[in-house]
């Protein structure tokens, strides 16, 4: 069986990481779906999912690596083809990549104890992010 559903994020932007695991355990419990996998899709390419520790220290350990990797005061091609000044935002995309799978097991999340599932938008300005949630499972 596979159940789809949608959850919606107002984000500020600039790196703004949200911790969205409660929402994704909720779509998780209400599927009816006792074991099977979640995946979570962003349909966008400045925003990304991953897993972390939510906590302060790690989410700047990762921002402070990203600015290393792909600084946002660089010059981009993608700045120059259509005037944007988000060129580092959908390459910081494509490397995390805009989708997370997760196996759920008598319908709770099979993450480890400081795994949390979080959402990155690295575009330049806050958005509203809609993100699609597809359960398949029995």
């Amino acid at each position: 069986m596979v159940v789809t559903q949608e959850l919606r994020l107002h984000t500020r932007g600039n790196g703004d990481a949200q911790d969205i695991t409660a929402q994704v355990e909720e779509a998780v419990r209400k599927s009816g779906l006792r074991a099977g996998t979640v995946t979570i899709f962003c349909p966008g390419s400045t925003g990304s999912l991953t897993t972390i520790e939510y906590e302060s220290g790690a989410l700047a350990d990762l921002k402070q690596v990203l600015d290393e990797i792909v600084p946002p005061g660089r010059d981009y091609q993608h700045h120059l083809r259509w005037g944007d000044d988000n060129g580092h935002a959908h390459v910081r995309a494509a490397l995390i990549g805009p989708s997370l799978t997760v196996p759920f097991v008598e319908r709770k999340l099979t993450l480890g104890t400081w795994q949390q599932i979080v959402f990155l938008d690295f575009d330049t300005r806050p958005r509203e992010r809609r993100l699609i949630l597809q359960m398949m499972g029995e």
